[in-house]
């Protein structure tokens, strides 16, 4: 009998999850469905909570509404309480339980890149996105992590809740960076964060963690167009999805063939 999973968010049409978990079951000889569910911003909570009342197994989280399924859950992995934000979600003893897989992916997919440690680092955004990833980032050790916002209240809450990092509006970025990661959701509605010249000036690597099947982010573009290498965060979903799978099924499923299956498709 197929076990029922799910992503949930909006805008949620381009969600290639469904793809990659079914790719990941037929691997590993698991029957499942997989299914997208647009997200209501007044009644998110209860779109969850009916999910896992009618046999829901799992679900996916994402923008954004991954601080909103943090709060909902009962228990957290370690790396959920640090990241105060959850995109996966599974009922267990009758609680919903709540990790983050964002961070481990991310750094999965930046090392097939660039190595984090020594690098000062600039990620614009600070929603749960951005949440997902800074420990993780600290953990491998950059010589600075700074986050930038539009709106500075958002960068004054982040600061708070992530003292290690320094937080800024994006107007008072100074300086040159070896890695931009942007964490906004600018890129799904073709729009980019432009950075002042010095931010750009050493080439950086640039990481988008948006994607798109067909043809390449607004941010991506920008980076290229600025001489920077730069690539969007395909591998990084691939890579959440399959520290997912293995917390719903035990089982780690091999992530290169995938990847390589939706860059070619793409």
């Amino acid at each position: 009998m197929s076990q029922r999973f799910a992503v949930i968010g909006n805008p949620i049409v381009h969600s290639l999850s469904p793809v990659i978990h079914q790719c990941f079951a037929k691997q590993m000889n698991v029957r499942l469905t997989y299914e997208k569910i647009k997200a209501d911003n007044s009644s998110f909570e209860k779109q969850v909570s009916d999910f896992f009342s009618q046999d829901g197994k799992g679900m996916n989280v994402t923008l954004p509404f991954k601080q909103r399924a943090f709060t909902m859950a009962q228990q957290h992995s370690a790396r959920c309480k640090k990241a105060g934000a959850a995109n996966t979600l599974w009922m267990q003893a009758n609680q919903l339980h709540a990790d983050n897989t964002d961070g481990v992916g991310l750094i999965r997919d930046l090392h097939r890149h660039i190595f984090v440690k020594g690098k000062r680092v600039l990620i614009l955004g600070a929603g749960g996105a951005a949440r997902g990833i800074v420990y993780p980032l600290l953990e491998n050790h950059p010589a600075e992590l700074i986050i930038a916002n539009r709106t500075p209240a958002k960068a004054e809450e982040f600061q708070r809740a992530f003292p290690q990092t320094r937080c800024l509006s994006l107007n008072e970025i100074e300086g040159q960076f070896d890695i931009v990661i942007n964490a906004t959701s600018a890129s799904l509605a073709g729009e980019f964060v432009a950075l002042p010249a010095a931010c750009m000036a050493a080439k950086p690597f640039c990481y988008d963690l948006s994607y798109k099947q067909n043809g390449i982010t607004a941010f991506v573009q920008y980076a290229r167009e600025l001489d920077c290498e730069a690539v969007d965060g395909l591998g990084m979903l691939v890579e959440q999805a399959a520290e997912a799978f293995f917390i719903w099924h035990g089982m780690m499923p091999e992530t290169q063939e995938i990847l390589t299956f939706l860059r070619a498709s793409a």
